[in-house]
């Protein structure tokens, strides 16, 4: 009998050493279900390091059809944030609801200590933003945004040539991105209807797809602000987008004499998110997540080509929710400049504020003049 006690003691005392050597899944919330971005974390809701602890989806239709999709609980599906927060702490959210709620959900967590991801842009305005920047500092949250771009191998790999000094001083960027148009491809309403309005976006394919182009720049320009903005803004399919635009071409220019050409369009024939850096000697093509071609000038129209089939980044740098289990763990610093970081995507949100404006003006906007 004693020895029994004495190992059914030890077994007891062995749980907590066990726990302790194993690192504990992130608690999130998923707040709002419309944005289509949502699969990402739904379809893979049996992972290890993240465990969503509740869903906020006042539209009970569509977290039904999800819940039916992805087997969760409706016991875990919410009104509010608040309700949510109150019910299951979690440490973290992720919100896929309209760009417009961005700031509502800063204004919920960020009072209760829990760390937002948005998905992009960061807000639908210069005002919004700058409110959710106080809040995330004056309580110490992080607050991040994710771009499906920002787990490009592709990119990442030019980044690096680029500060290699690879292909020579920087000169011009192209930057592209789109597909047929929300409607043509198919999404489903409850994301129609707000990436549709003005108001809820913040604008059509200049929000939606232009933010892409300013992440991506502010990043390669190392956090330098443009001096100029210029855009054009077009509407082909009225049919479809008659609130918004579906088409913009966005200008940036900058003091070190770099011009950045933002290209995001809702009318693309085929869905594209692609970009090209030219140097004094070479250009780099990033065709894609994995595919990649470098061109170094030889005489006149001559080069030497090089291409690239990357693999995947490795862990946290894949994918957006390990990256926020790290950031939260403090196993990962942000630098300012960084993809998902708050003070690039405040960069972003200007550029796309100022883009909007002149395309409004017909004429080219200082970005220091923005209100």
């Amino acid at each position: 009998m004693a020895q029994r006690i004495w190992l059914i003691v030890c077994v007891i005392l062995l749980i907590p050493i066990r726990t302790l050597g194993q690192e504990m899944p992130l608690k999130v919330g998923v707040v709002g279900l419309s944005h289509s971005h949502v699969h990402w974390i739904l379809s893979d809701l049996d992972r290890k390091d993240i465990d969503v602890v509740g869903i906020v989806e006042p539209n009970k239709d569509l977290a039904q059809r999800y819940a039916q999709q992805y087997g969760y609980s409706m016991s875990i599906v919410y009104n509010t944030i608040k309700e949510m927060i109150a019910a299951t702490h979690p440490e973290a959210v992720t919100a896929f609801g309209s760009i417009y709620e961005h700031l509502h959900v800063v204004e919920v967590c960020a009072p209760e200590g829990v760390h937002v991801m948005v998905e992009k842009p960061l807000a639908v305005s210069v005002e919004h933003a700058k409110k959710m920047k106080m809040l995330a500092r004056k309580h110490n949250i992080h607050l991040l945004t994710n771009y499906e771009t920002t787990w490009y191998p592709t990119n990442h790999k030019a980044y690096e040539l680029l500060k290699e000094n690879y292909i020579g001083t920087t000169r011009k960027i192209i930057v592209r991105d789109g597909h047929k148009g929300p409607k043509k491809i198919g999404v489903n309403k409850e994301f129609l209807d707000w990436l549709t309005d003005p108001i809820q976006n913040g604008g059509g394919a200049i929000t939606d797809f232009g933010c892409y182009g300013a992440n991506l720049t502010t990043w390669l320009m190392e956090g330098e602000k443009p001096s100029t903005v210029t855009a054009v803004t077009l509407q082909q399919q009225p049919e479809n987008n008659p609130k918004v635009d579906d088409d913009a071409t966005i200008i940036l220019t900058y003091n070190d004499n770099v011009k950045v050409i933002i290209q995001a369009s809702w009318n693309w024939p085929i869905g594209r998110k692609d970009m090209e850096i030219y140097g004094v000697n070479g250009v780099i093509y990033v065709d894609n997540k994995h595919d990649m071609r470098i061109h170094i000038s030889k005489g006149y129209d001559g080069f030497t080509a090089e291409t690239f089939n990357l693999e995947e980044r490795t862990p946290p740098f894949n994918d957006p929710f390990a990256l926020l289990k790290a950031v939260v763990r403090n196993e990962v610093a942000l630098k300012p400049n960084d993809l998902t970081a708050l003070e690039n995507n405040m960069i972003v949100v200007e550029i796309l504020e100022a883009a909007i404006k002149s395309a409004k003006l017909g004429k080219t906007v200082k970005l220091s003049a923005i209100d």
